[in-house]
């Protein structure tokens, strides 16, 4: 077909009212004005179609109803209002959920707290007997000893090879 006898293909005729109002990229814009350029059926096609808008501008336009009007008006501000109730429970939502996630953090904090606390400052019973190992492994002869006269009569029997001192008697 000669250059000058060529159509618009349907993908150009989708494009063709966007072009008609300058809301095409430069390079398709571009594309379809050299087409335009050298074709004169594509031209008369866009003639048709500008011809076709003009035609439809005259005709009457038909206005809503009353009625029509007001139910939609009616439907707007109930959405609105279902979007606002929707609002209000999701923020009040949050502000319990942070609120609950404080007051888990806080009693988190004041368990830890308590217990590096108690850790440093309360008596452990195990220490003190860790310091008294000496005395705890040899308990049962210390009670065995009975009282210091024992241990007197022991450190002044001759099988320490010590000599029992003199005392001064009162």
């Amino acid at each position: 077909m000669l250059p000058e006898q060529q159509r618009l293909t349907p993908s150009e005729r989708d494009r063709l009212v966007a072009y008609l109002d300058g809301e095409l990229s430069t390079a398709e814009a571009q594309e379809i004005a050299t087409k335009l350029t050298h074709s004169p059926t594509a031209r008369r096609e866009v003639e048709i179609l500008e011809r076709t808008w003009e035609l439809l501008d005259h005709l009457p336009r038909p206005s809503a109803s009353e009625d029509l009007v007001s139910r939609t008006l009616t439907r707007i501000e109930l959405k609105a209002e279902r979007v606002g109730q929707i609002e209000s429970a999701v923020a009040g939502s949050a502000r319990r959920v942070l609120g609950v996630a404080a007051w888990v953090a806080g009693a988190i904090a004041a368990g830890i707290l308590g217990f590096t606390l108690t850790n440093a400052f309360w008596p452990d019973p195990t220490r003190s007997l860790l310091n008294d190992l000496s005395i705890a492994e040899h308990l049962d002869e210390y009670l065995d000893v009975g009282d210091m006269e024992f241990l007197e009569a022991l450190e002044n029997s001759p099988e320490f090879g010590v000599e029992a001192p003199t005392r001064a008697q009162p």
